[in-house]
Parts: structure tokens; sequence; C-alpha cells
């Protein structure tokens, strides 16, 4: 505590003195920031701002009015992005201001004289627009509202050209998937959407790797939630894909993100309302895989909005898993062969309020309720058969229904008050608190099926977050933007595990070979950040800041206290950039760390499986990273590519870590260790293109050289260092066309290639899928139909050595899916600003490791 009052009596003086020298912001003095605060210099060309702003008159008179507005798409009712303003003076008939449009369509000029204008709004792929007249009196500013847009369509070689977002965009900072643009996700989940991401990897589990590692943070809507924390893989399959908006790839995070994200944050941004009155919207999908019915209903009447939405989502799945496994103990070879058939049902849902009230012009108040929830059944009928020596001397059949269920909420309230353009001060809470079960009932046969005796495994966790925060930015001068804030997370997990045994009737009793335990761990963290952002009239951008952290943990569990030094981190991250026309350079560095996450510190021994067990680690230290990043991208005509070199090297890597079970002959048990050391190099090259008018074309492929050393058990109970590398190659393709009356057509492929274990290597599949829609003709609705993997199941195939085992394991899927989806939108709609600040938890590791 002591340590956050002197950061925050620092943080507090350097932001005063940085006040006393601020000046105000010159004309045209638009906000320029995007989400997280991008400053200046946006990648120009037709994936970022089109930049054509006119040369200002220089010795124009100065006022103290203000003009603003916001620009929309008038067929959309969507913000036009990064639109051009000029203001022309129409007794010289000279421009003497202009601005850009922000990401909300948004614009806003300043300083402006008394006089009579004429304002000019153009953009690509849009007819310019023309507003006359405009009166300027002294002391009195003007709201031009909502300035409409009409798409521009021209005939071009006999072909009708019209405006079209692309599916990929860069930003100063980020990548941003436009997902509601994606056929095929429809009816789907998150993960369907992420595998179509560049630089992104989805596994057959549904585990996200970024630039080959899973040490992400994924945020919703900026925001973190307790059940992303718990596990990615299981969060993502609560996220309906009709709901995605876009997905954001940020590879270098500022100084304003959570330190915590060995390779980058992935921010999922879902549809919201920003439409005036009453409306509804419905999104139903059926498939042989999956079922899902969503509404989502908004009101908003002057300074008051609503919103009220529900999704669901119930699916069935079946694979079928073989393990051949050898264990070498004392002199002995034990030889385990198994097989298991799987079937899935799951039921996901999720259901939200949210508030906005409008204050003042300058004050916002937002609150938001959100419920989730996860039923997960699997039923798995083993057969296994050991071996010693190479002699048969057993076989077992059990037969296991396991249980993954979880409730969770998460409270937000959040106030944010702007001085002027760029000039904010907010304040964000959260409570966010995830529920959930982890049990499996087993039943161990003969070979007639007849039941000899059973085991039960119950395992409840709770996983609590209470965040505060607060942010301040202020530019200076036109040029410049400087960025401060504070924040405080505390953090609660618990976990309690028993064993229960029985015989083939009678109830059930404490299992004294596994005795139960809990784990009781807390984590609070303490955080300040500086920043600072400079464009000069070269087209340089620099954005500097650095982060500290301090971290303090308390545990204990049934053995008594865990003693966990608390630690401190500072994490500086540098951004520079270079506009040469159409081309954009970019070098960053930054530093991050990567928290170990619920399902790696849970110590239930998970007996699921008794040849293949699994334990978490409650002593885990957090990993350090340093990344560093060169990126080219340019536009030719029609065409966006995007080039980068990267490397990434993590010290104390938490590391999975197989060994022979102690106690059951034959098993294999897997824990989580920071015994590691993990580099990366390589390339990711993807790109856009415009076949013509209608026909978009996009893919990118991923090549990176990744080394691991650890540790590994030798014969003898020693450990001794052992490293293991490769090359890594990922890939997709993408194609749209668009037909007349509103029909479209999308074809998607990929592969995931090899991943790199410290003890072996994961092999995948390739994923395909292919899909059809048509808009009605008020574009209020559609109706699509989709097929995936229809030539077969998808395979992943792990490999695990060492002096003292080796393992093999396949696991089969048979996700073979044809799906009919349905949407309509319902109501009366006009666009309005929405405001929001939020809460960023970026900091937590998700239990699938590595």
């Amino acid at each position: 505590m002591k340590k956050l009052i002197q950061l925050l009596t620092l943080t507090l003086f350097v932001c005063n003195v940085s006040l006393a020298q601020f000046g105000p912001p010159m004309g045209g003095g638009g906000d320029k920031g995007g989400n997280g605060g991008d400053g200046n210099g946006r990648n120009k060309g037709n994936n970022g701002p089109q930049s054509n702003m006119p040369n200002l008159e220089g010795n124009a008179p100065k006022g103290n009015s203000k003009i603003t507005g916001y620009i929309i798409d008038s067929s959309a009712t969507s913000a036009v992005e990064y639109a051009n303003i000029a203001l022309i003076n129409k007794t010289t008939k000279k421009p003497v201001d202009g601005t850009m449009a922000d990401e909300k369509g948004k614009f806003s000029l300043s300083k402006i004289a008394v006089g009579t204008y004429k304002l000019t709004i153009s953009f690509i792929g849009f007819e310019s627009k023309t507003i006359d007249d405009i009166t300027i009196e002294k002391g009195k500013d003007i709201d031009l509202g909502v300035i409409k847009l009409t798409t521009l369509a021209k005939m071009l070689d006999g072909v009708t050209v019209s405006a079209e977002k692309s599916l990929i965009e860069e930003k100063v900072d980020r990548l941003v998937y436009n997902a509601e643009k994606d056929i095929l996700a429809k009816g789907g989940d998150a993960s369907d959407v992420l595998k179509k991401v560049p630089m992104l990897s989805v596994d057959l589990d549904g585990n996200v790797s970024l630039r080959g590692t899973t040490n992400i943070k994924v945020l919703i809507n900026n925001k973190p939630s307790t059940i992303v924390a718990s596990s990615i893989a299981d969060a993502l399959k609560m996220i309906p894909a009709d709901l995605i908006k876009t997905v954001e790839v940020i590879t270098s995070p500022s100084a304003k993100y959570d330190a915590e994200g060995s390779a980058g944050i992935i921010n999922i941004i879902t549809k919201k309302s920003s439409i005036e009155g009453l409306t509804l919207n419905i999104d139903s999908g059926v498939g042989l895989r999956a079922s899902n019915l969503g509404l989502n209903g908004s009101y908003r009447h002057g300074k008051f909005g609503m919103t009220l939405g529900g999704f669901g989502r119930a699916f069935y799945n079946k694979a079928n898993t073989t393990l051949d496994q050898t264990t070498n103990r004392n002199g002995v070879s034990q030889l385990t062969q198994q097989s298991a058939d799987a079937y899935d049902n799951g039921l996901f849902g999720r259901y939200n309020l949210g508030f906005d009230y409008e204050i003042s012009k300058k004050q916002t108040l937002n609150a938001s309720i959100a419920f989730g929830t996860r039923n997960f059944e699997r039923t798995q009928d083993f057969i296994t058969k050991s071996f010693t020596n190479n002699t048969l001397n057993n076989t077992g059949f059990r037969n296991v229904d396991s249980k993954d269920l979880s409730n969770s909420i998460d409270v937000n309230v959040d106030y944010i008050h702007t001085f002027k353009p760029q000039q904010e001060w907010s304040v964000s809470t959260q409570y966010s608190k995830n529920i959930l079960t982890n049990n499996f009932d087993a039943n161990i046969l003969n070979n007639t099926s007849e039941i000899l005796n059973r085991q039960k495994n119950l395992n409840g966790n709770t996983n609590q977050e209470i965040t505060i925060q607060t942010d301040y930015q202020t530019p200076i001068r036109q040029n410049q933007m400087f960025e401060v804030g504070l924040k405080t997370i505390q953090r609660q997990v618990d976990s309690d595990f028993q064993y229960q045994v029985a015989g083939r009737t009678g109830s059930y009793s404490s299992d004294a070979r596994n005795p139960a335990g809990f784990l009781n761990y807390k984590q609070n963290i303490s955080s300040g950040y500086v920043s600072y952002t400079y464009s000069t009239k070269s087209k340089y951008t620099f954005k500097v800041g650095t982060r500290y952290e301090q971290t303090t943990i308390t545990a204990n569990d049934q053995k008594g206290n865990i003693v966990i030094p608390e630690y401190g981190n500072l994490v500086p991250s540098i951004n520079i950039s270079k506009t040469f026309g159409t081309t954009t350079m970019k070098l960053a560095y930054n530093n991050r760390i990567q928290r170990p996450g619920l399902q790696q510190l849970n110590p239930n021994f998970n007996l699921a499986n008794a040849q293949n067990i699994s334990i978490g680690n409650p002593n885990l230290k957090p990993e350090i990273t340093n990344n560093v990043e060169l990126t080219m991208s340019k536009n030719i005509n029609r065409t966006y590519l995007n080039f980068s070199i990267f490397g990434r090297v993590t010290n104390n890597s938490i590391l999975r870590l197989s060994s022979p079970s102690d106690t059951l002959v034959g098993a294999i048990v897997t824990t989580f260790q920071n015994i590691g050391k993990q580099q990366t190099f390589g390339v990711n090259l993807f790109g856009n293109t415009f076949l013509n008018p209608k026909w978009s074309l996009n893919g990118g492929i991923d090549i990176f050289y990744t080394y691991l050393d650890g540790q590994t058990q030798n014969p003898n109970g020693t450990f001794s260092t052992i490293n293991n590398s490769g090359i890594v190659v990922n890939g997709r393709l993408m194609t749209q066309y668009s037909f007349n009356k509103g029909w479209g057509i999308q074809a998607f492929g990929g592969f995931r290639g090899n991943q790199v274990l410290l003890q072996g290597m994961q092999t995948n599949t390739p994923m395909y899928s292919i899909g059809v829609k048509k808009d009605f003709v008020n574009k209020k609705g559609s109706i699509g139909l989709a097929t995936e993997n229809f030539f077969g199941g998808m395979k992943m195939t792990s490999t695990l050595e060492s002096p003292i085992f080796n393992q093999v394991s396949v696991n089969n899927i048979y996700n073979q899916n044809v799906k009919l989806t349905f949407s309509y939108k319902i109501g009366n709609m006009k666009f309005v600003e929405k405001k929001s600040k939020s809460v960023k938890n970026d900091d937590v590791k998700g239990g699938e490791g590595n």
C-alpha cells in the first residue's frame, strides 16, 4: 500500500506539472485517438484513413467558436471512419481549417473565427457533400448533427462499383478483422471467427495462439472477464459469432494496457447499438453440430439508452481418441494402449443489460451487467490394455461422465468527462465473478459391462476480481498526446476438491488414496503508467511509455501457507512509425509479463483418464518476455500488403512437464513448472486485394522458428536439461464474391502447422468451409447456408518423449457441419453517438499452456 501511495503521489505531480505546460490544441483538433489512445500517424490507403487534406490558409484569423458533427453511411446507418472535412471561407474561397472524422464518425473544428463558411466532406467510395452558408457568430458553437454520405456507385468498364469495407484493416497499433462481413461465422462461436484472423491459430480444442504462443490476453469490448481468466477456450465457446463486430490483434500494446499477455492482446468487439428509438435483432441458426438463438433489443431516447440481450447455443459432437504410451522404471517396461469414444453435449448462454446516460454534454455514465453460463457434458468409454515387458496382464473398461459447468457475472460502472476534443478523464470500475464446477463420475466395468466399483471427483472453483482504474489524457498542441493512469486489481481464486469411492452398490465414502484438499489464492496488483505521443510534420510518430506493476500474493492449502514473494515489474514500450506515401514502416519494442491462470494453479489431481493425469501448481511464478517487431505495410491500387519480422524471448517460462506416476503403474502425470526458456523468431505476411469490384481475396502465412529449453526427469529421479526446436508454418486463405440482388458466397481454407513442445510435437489437420448468403431487399435481414469440414473430421496428434516414457495420443473430432442461419432487424433507427470507457485487465494466462 505504501508503494501505491508513493506511485499515486508521483503520478499526480507529473500530471500537475504537465497540465501547467499544456497549451490548447490548435485548429483542426479532431479526435485522432482510437481505442486505447492510438495517437497520430495512422496508416493511409484502402485499409485506413484516406488523407487528402487541403492546404490551409496560413494567415487565417482565429476565433473561439467550434463546429462539430457526425458522418454516417446513409445506407447502413454506421459511421464513416476517417472521412475528410474541409472548412472553406466563402469570402476568400480558401480552406481555413480541416480535420478527419474519428472511428465513430465524429469530427470537431475549433478556434473558428466569425464569418461565413462552407463545409466539404469527402471519402473514397462516397459522394462528396457540401454544407453551404455556415454562419459563425462570436462565441457561439454550431452542432451540425448527423451528416449522411451516399455510397458512390458508378459504371467502370460495364461493372458497377460500390464502396466496401475491407475484411482486414490495419491501424496504428493493431490489426482489425471485420467479423461482421464474415458469412461463414454465422451460427458459430468466437473460435470459428478467430481461425480466420491473421497471425492467430486455433487448435481442435479451441486453444488460441498468437505467433506461436498461447501466452495472450483476451478482452471482450476492452474488458476482462473471469470466464476468460479461467479458460480462453471455454470462454470463446460462450461468445456467439453473430454478435462479433471486429477482432483486434494488438501485438505491441502501449503502456496504457496491463503488462500481461506475452505475445499481445486479442480484443473482441461485439455489435453495439448506436441508434435512436426501439430496435430488436433476431439471430438464429440450425445445424448438424450446433443450433443457436439470439435476441437483442435496444432503446434510446434523448440522453438515455438501454440495451437488453440474450443468446443461447446448443451443440453436439463426437470424438475418438487413442493413446499409446510406454514407461520404463527400474528395468520394467510398462506399455499402455487405450482407445476411447467420446460424446459431447453443451449448452452455452450469455445475457446482458446495459444503460448509458448523458449527464451533460461533457459527462457520460455507463453501467452494464452480464451473465454467462456454460454447461458442458462429456461421456467417454475407455478400453485400456496394460502390458508388462510385452505381456498382456490386464484389460480395463471405464465409463466416465464429466461435467464442466460455470456461471459468471460481470458488473461495470464507468464515468467519463470530456473537457474538449481529446482531453478527457475517466473512472472505471468492475466486479467479475465466475463459479466453476469440474466433476466426473467413473464406473469401472468388467468385460460384460457389469459395474465393479465407482469413483467420483468433486472440484468446485471460484474466480473473483474487483478492479478500479482512472485514466487521464490531454493533447499538447496539435501533434502531441500525454496519458497517465492508475489501476488496482484485487483477485481471489478458491478451489476445493475431494475424491469419493463406492462399490457396485451402496453410498460413496472418502477415498483414502486421494485425500481432499483446497487452495486459497489472493493476488493484489497495483499499477500506474505514463505515455507520450509525438508526431512530426515529416510523418514520423513516436509513442513511448512505461508502466509499473506491483504484485502481492497470499496463498495457503491443506498443507499450510504457500510463500510467494511479492514482486514489481517496470515494463517499457516504444512504438515508432514513419509514412512514405502509401507505405508505412513501424518499429516496436515492449516488455511483457504473464501470470499463471486458474487451471495452471489448481492443485486438483484430475483422474478422469487414469492413464493421462493432470494437476496444477500453486507455486508458479510469472513469465517475463521481451518483444521486438518491424512492420511494413503498403497499398498498391486495390491491394493491401503487410509484412512483419518479429522476435520474442521469454524467461522463467511456464511449460507443461510430463513424467510417469509414482503410484499408478503405467500412468503419465502432467503439471506446470517455471523451468523453461522460449525463443521465437519469425515473419508474418498477409494481404487483402479486390480482384474486381465484387470479388475479394485475402490470406496470410506465418513462418517462425521456436526454440525451447527446460528440464526433464531421468530414470534415477534426477533432472537434466533438454531442448527442442522447429519451424512452424500456419496459413489461411479466404475469398468472397458479391452477386446481384443481395447474393454472396464465401470460401475459407486454413491450416495450423506442427507445434513445438518441450518434450515433443503436436500436429494438426487443415480446416475448410464454404457458404452462401442472401440479403433481403431492405437489408434488414439475411438467410444463409454453410458447410465445413465436409470431407471428414479433424485430427490432432501429440507425441511426447523423455528418457523414461514415450507417449503418442491421437484425437479425431468428427465435426462435419451443415448450418442454416437467419437474422432480421426490427425497428426505426437513427444514428447517435454512444460514449464509453471500460476496464481492461490484460493479465492472466489461460489454462491451455503451450
